[in-house]
């Protein structure tokens, strides 16, 4: 029995995260941890603040396992678009992008620079170096909880610089101890990005060394598979598992989908994971439930013209014979193998000058009809005059088969969330109110409490939080309340800034920082750390 409490919900339905049936109950938050009353216990009697969640359910803090808000939030440390969606943690340093370690300022500033499509370029002061000083940035300056992956391009850049060069045993024995340290610093394993240089230019044998460093660490592989390889369908797949099965690590395959376009259909994608646990690996993944993909414009080029860093990449981006060359590749690729629609369905945005603020949210084949240039023409003109920093939307997951990626036992959530532009993918403000509502309540795909499992507890387990995902005695005070009647996602490709409805409370280490719908400015988050979270 506790006398006192923080804070009180009482009169809700609690779904712990574990699994378990939802049931009525009580939680006092006490010095930032959960107190759950016993049915026959009485409320403390000194309370500082009490909410009445009748008629909603109480469940913990969401956990989102791909965000690409690094940076963003050291910019404003609110992240609205996440916490008013109920997530009160993330993992950032994905796709092989991370932001630290980076030994050389210089470096690190051309990776932003080199990256600004994607993970955004904001004014703040670039001062860290090592993983725990880019983790120390956001200890009590931002609203939720952060934790961090190493890229394999920081680890590429140190070792080999920017050039793709196969790399050798001394190259890889530097990888692995920078990534060792990093890890002792905090980070909780080890991300790839294979469509993006230079960490796209690793080897499968590269990853797997990396991988078993990580493993041994206790982290994992997290990984955007490199979608080009072989059938461009169950190859990617097939590598990414392999990587684990060499490494004897576990292997995470981040925003997991089935396209519209793919030769067959989601079961044999499925089939790959579950093939791979039975045979006693450790393999999971996320997915994000929304049609649209969004990522930086410089995607759509080959890798080798991205060679050498920031600087090269422009130079070539000028010369009217590379693009020739790289206009020939685009024609025998086809505009985009994500879908037929072609240029029209690259729609474009993050432009800074003024000359270019027309072209916002418009796209590829809407400059190229007013220009009168070809779509490549279009791509290198924009990426000069913006600094590489132009972002694009594009289809990505097949609305008819996200179903079975989203019911999977092993898939938890990531939003793939991109904070660029006045129209980003609507997954960035919506991508788990619209689980609860259309694929939880309307639809009847899972149970509400397999959804809260997979937002919870699941990923909790796959980073090894101990304390965190659950709702039980002596757990953080992640929390969320929510009115399953009414939670749903607004945001759609038209409107994506838009914020869910029937997202209630948001508590983080026992502060509330969204209370009635609306966010209090309050900035209790901080960096979890590996092996000490």
């Amino acid at each position: 029995m506790t006398d006192h409490a923080d804070l009180l919900i009482s009169g809700g339905t609690i779904v712990d995260g574990t699994g378990a049936p939802r049931r009525p109950g009580t939680i006092a938050v006490v010095d930032g941890r959960i107190r759950v009353l016993r049915p026959d216990e009485p409320e403390p009697a000194h309370v500082a603040r009490a909410i009445d969640a009748a008629g909603n359910v109480v469940a913990p803090g969401f956990i989102d396992l791909h965000s690409h808000g690094g940076l963003v939030i050291l910019a404003d440390g609110r992240h609205e678009p996440k916490v008013r969606q109920g997530v009160t943690t993330e993992v950032v340093g994905v796709d092989g992008n991370g932001f630290a370690p980076f030994v050389q300022r210089a470096d690190l500033e051309a990776f932003v620079n080199f990256d600004a499509g994607l993970d955004g370029r904001p004014d703040i002061d670039y001062d860290w170096t090592s993983v725990a000083s880019y983790l120390a940035r956001y200890d009590g300056t931002v609203s939720l909880n952060m934790a961090t992956l190493i890229g394999n391009s920081q680890l590429r850049i140190a070792a080999l610089g920017w050039e793709d060069v196969p790399a050798d045993a001394a190259a890889i024995d530097r990888m692995r101890g920078i990534l060792r340290d990093g890890m002792a610093d905090g980070a909780f394993g080890l991300s790839s990005g294979l469509d993006y240089p230079p960490g796209g230019y690793a080897t499968t044998a590269e990853l797997a060394a990396l991988t078993e460093e990580a493993g041994r660490r206790g982290g994992f592989y997290h990984t955007h598979v490199r979608y080009p390889l072989g059938d461009r369908y169950l190859d990617p797949i097939r590598e990414a598992i392999e990587i684990g099965r060499r490494a004897g690590a576990p292997a995470h395959i981040t925003h997991f989908y089935h396209r519209e376009t793919h030769p067959g259909g989601p079961e044999p994608l499925l089939a790959l994971v579950d093939d791979a646990r039975a045979e006693g690996l450790d393999v999971t993944f996320d997915s994000y439930p929304s049609e649209w993909a969004n990522t930086r414009l410089l995607i759509q080029l080959p890798q080798w013209v991205q060679a050498g860093g920031p600087g090269p990449l422009k130079e070539r981006l000028a010369d009217r014979a590379t693009r020739d060359r790289m206009r020939a590749e685009l024609d025998a690729r086809g505009a985009s193998y994500a879908s037929r629609a072609g240029w029209a369905d690259v729609r474009l945005g993050a432009f800074r000058r003024p000359e270019n603020l027309r072209w916002e949210s418009h796209t590829v084949a809407d400059v190229m009809t007013e220009t009168g240039h070809d779509a490549l023409d279009v791509i290198c003109d924009l990426l000069l005059a913006e600094d590489l920093g132009v972002s694009q939307v594009t289809s990505g997951p097949w609305a008819a088969t996200m179903p079975p990626f989203l019911a999977h036992p092993v898939g938890m959530v990531g939003t793939d969330s991109t904070f660029l532009g006045d129209k980003p993918s609507p997954r960035t403000y919506g991508s788990f109110p619209r689980i609860l509502g259309q694929f939880v309540r309307d639809e009847a795909l899972l149970s509400l409490e397999e959804a809260i499992r997979k937002m919870t507890s699941a990923p909790a387990a796959r980073l090894g939080l101990t304390d965190r995902g659950v709702i039980r005695d002596g757990a953080v005070a992640d929390l969320v309340v929510f009115d399953p009647a009414t939670v749903r996602s607004t945001a759609t490709y038209d409107e994506p800034r838009s914020y869910p409805l029937g997202i209630e409370q948001v508590v983080v280490a026992g502060t509330l920082v969204v209370a009635d719908g609306v966010h209090t400015g309050a900035m209790p988050g901080r960096a979890l750390r590996h092996g000490r979270d």
